[in-house]
């Protein structure tokens, strides 16, 4: 049994992190409660005392004999901090080192690892500033649970829900009582389609549903790795305990890639990412007319070919490309192999129904220095295991093409 300290802050998912202390209990751990003053607005804290069976810490400043340097003595005692709803407020506050509150000032004294599952509007959670907030302490190793998708306290329809209780618990849990063979390791996957804008309107695009990089993260995850996924949009559920990064184009997905590689001990570029964009997108959208519209397009950066010369001689980060293809993929596989300076490459034909975009299985071939290794038709799930194997045969050998 581990003691939990649960932060409550002030969102109408507040009401949920109830069912969330009810689901850690019924994993066998003891929950301690610190509400923020506006957490107080939407749940009462007899509720959760009721439930926890101990007080709950809602003032920084509380009355009585060393009462003031309470959040000292907790951060000492808790294995985990978990903070459901997470406001922007106060991933702001966790990001930039504001401590004007007994949560935000427990943050910065312990060191007990950090979960957080944001919950907010749909905008905010896109807005740069917390986007910017997220990364840099996804840099410092808090862990997320992406929220969900819904309809929102404010009417909108979109992401921003915080993650249903089950969720946020088994996350905690695994955080708890961490294994796996990746445990420590950092696994960047990229997955999904990027999206090259023509106009305001319209843009370049490809049928890929994202699935197998998902697959890849969601395995990569249960084998203990800290796992940032960087996707194209797609439909597809993040697993959990992945931090995500949305992205649309592939200079955004490029740019994404590179600010956490170097310190990648695998990177997996599963995504299906152009290989040409518009010069520059029209503002507005572009009119029918009867002449043939023409569209000059540039080549966009490899960015698998990018990291292969970033590594150079080091044996990390492990590269994993694809080469999703028709007609002959083990061969295009095997040229971009040698031209990329990857240690894998993963080959299927994307011309099978079977095996294709938006398909739940997939055949491939896995290309390398020392070899073919054909992986027959099975779940995404199963080749993604299969994929990991192989990487972290390199990883653990030190090794790279």
């Amino acid at each position: 049994m581990a003691l939990v300290g649960l932060g409550v802050t002030g969102g109408i998912g507040a009401y949920k992190a109830v069912e969330v202390a009810r689901a850690l209990q019924k994993r066998g751990h003891d929950v301690v409660a610190i509400m923020t003053r506006t957490a107080r607005r939407f749940v009462g804290e007899v509720t959760f005392e009721a439930i926890t069976r101990r007080r709950v810490i809602v003032d920084q400043f509380a009355r009585g004999a060393n009462a003031d340097i309470e959040h000292i003595s907790l951060a000492s005692d808790i294995a985990l901090l978990l903070v459901a709803p997470a406001t922007a407020n106060v991933i702001g506050k966790f990001a930039n080192g504001i401590a004007d509150d007994f949560l935000s000032s427990l943050y910065l004294a312990t060191r007990a690892p950090v979960l957080m599952a944001p919950a907010m509007n749909t905008n905010m959670l896109e807005h740069e500033a917390v986007r910017r907030n997220l990364a840099t302490l996804g840099a410092r190793g808090v862990r997320f649970v992406d929220p969900g998708q819904g309809c929102l306290a404010c009417g909108w329809i979109g992401k921003g829900r915080l993650a249903e209780p089950d969720d946020i618990a088994e996350a905690a849990d695994r955080l708890l009582q961490p294994g796996g063979s990746l445990l420590g390791r950092l696994v960047v996957v990229s997955a999904g389609p990027t999206y090259e804008d023509i106009d305001a309107v319209r843009f370049i695009g490809n049928r890929s549903s994202g699935k197998m990089g998902y697959a890849i993260a969601g395995e990569a995850a249960r084998r203990g790795a800290r796992v940032v996924l960087v996707s194209g949009p797609s439909h597809v559920e993040p697993p959990l305990g992945v931090e995500v990064v949305s992205v649309r184009s592939a200079r955004d997905m490029h740019k994404a890639i590179a600010s956490h590689a170097g310190s990648a001990d695998i990177v997996i570029m599963a995504a299906a990412v152009a290989d040409y964009t518009p010069v520059a997108p029209a503002e507005g959208k572009i009119e029918k007319g009867a002449e043939p519209l023409e569209l000059r397009l540039v080549r966009t950066t490899d960015i698998l070919e990018q990291l292969g010369k970033a590594r150079g001689s080091d044996s990390r980060p492990v590269l994993v490309g694809f080469a999703a293809e028709s007609g002959d993929p083990v061969a295009r596989g095997r040229e971009k192999l040698g031209r990329k300076s990857a240690d894998l490459i993963v080959a299927n034909d994307i011309s099978r129904a079977d095996a294709g975009f938006d398909a739940d299985t997939n055949a491939v071939t896995i290309v390398s220095a020392t070899g073919d290794q054909i992986v027959p038709l099975a779940s995404k799930s199963a080749v993604a295991a299969t994929i990991l194997d192989r990487a972290e045969e390199l990883l653990n050998a030190g090794l790279h093409t």
